[in-house]
């Protein structure tokens, strides 16, 4: 089995990238919140090694892998991924000595997969219809990472079904409970595999049962309200379909937000409090003013900013040959 890389003994020096994963900050908005509305918190998760909160998530599954033997010294792993949990799988395995395989699609930014490649993973690359997310593509990825687990003897890590992540999406509930100091209201996060938002709002309710959590999901796909599966451009939400993870007690409520609005919003929230977010971030900010809003000023409601705007930097979300200025 793999052995966990020791801490150094010098104050100050880290042994391993993989040591700053998490304890990320939580910073409050001003200029983006209008008047009136709650105080909005905003989880820095850009600010981890690959600009995601999906490192937290990659570690957890190979550290579990490891622990129970399915994940071998040397042997490869597998996954399908719009991106970011790829981007971050590939660095836990390039600093692990894990070979990499990843189905991702032309759906998701050329920074992703650039970045993927850049540490070592080699890419299955799955055409997308124009360009959108959809429940078709998801499949068909999913399908392709089952066979290349099959004919090679990767380990899959299977993000839709793996319930080993939701440890380290405790540990951001434990990290956002210690610094509100427990004063919070409402947790909102965007659900791709639901994994984020079902393990804090575990982790909170464990401390705070009456705390509302609330799941972003896009307004063209909006299957967990009830509506019909579609195409969209939120990249890594919006599976097209009900994902295994996803348990309706998970939330109180779902908030709806389209493309536009979300890509609005993530524009809006760099030029305004320079905090520089994918097109996710802006969903959960949509969805976190409205709560906000309804709950009043002396409310305290936490979202997070999923990554880093560094990912989509070809996209339409900050292609300025597409955006709008």
């Amino acid at each position: 089995m793999q052995r966990a890389i020791a801490a150094s003994n010098e104050p100050g020096i880290d042994a391993s990238i993989l040591q700053r994963i998490g304890g990320t900050p939580l910073l409050q908005l001003r200029r983006i919140v209008p008047e009136g509305c709650a105080r909005i918190l905003i989880k820095i998760e850009s600010v981890n090694p690959t600009g995601s909160m999906k490192d937290r998530m990659a570690l957890a599954m190979i550290e579990a892998a490891e622990r129970t033997g399915r994940l071998m010294p040397g042997q490869r792993v597998v996954e399908y991924t719009g991106g970011s949990t790829g981007v971050s799988l590939a660095l836990i395995c390039a600093a692990r000595g894990y070979p990499l395989s990843i189905v991702t699609s032309d759906a998701f930014s050329a920074e992703k997969r650039n970045h993927m490649a850049a540490l070592g993973a080699e890419l299955t690359v799955i055409p997308s219809s124009a360009g959108g997310m959809d429940a078709a593509l998801t499949r068909n990825m999913v399908e392709t990472a089952r066979r290349i687990a099959e004919q090679t003897g990767a380990f899959w890590t299977d993000q839709l079904k793996n319930t080993d992540q939701l440890i380290a999406y405790h540990g951001m509930a434990t990290e956002i409970w210690d610094q509100t100091g427990g004063r919070i209201d409402a947790f909102l996060q965007s659900t791709g595999t639901a994994a984020c938002v079902r393990g804090v709002a575990e982790g909170l309710r464990k401390k705070k049962p009456g705390v509302r959590i609330v799941a972003v999901e896009p307004t063209e796909s909006a299957v967990l309200s009830g509506g019909k599966t579609g195409v969209h451009k939120i990249e890594g939400i919006g599976a097209g379909f009900i994902v295994p993870l996803w348990k309706p007690s998970i939330a109180d409520e779902i908030a709806t937000v389209s493309t536009e609005e979300a890509m609005g919003m993530a524009r809006q929230l760099a030029r305004a409090d320079g905090l520089f977010a994918g097109t996710s971030t802006g969903a959960n900010l949509v969805a976190a003013i409205d709560i906000g809003k309804r709950l009043g000023p002396k409310a305290t409601v936490v979202t997070v900013m999923c990554d880093t705007g560094l990912k989509y930097m070809s996209t339409r979300l900050y292609d300025q040959a597409h955006a709008p200025v």
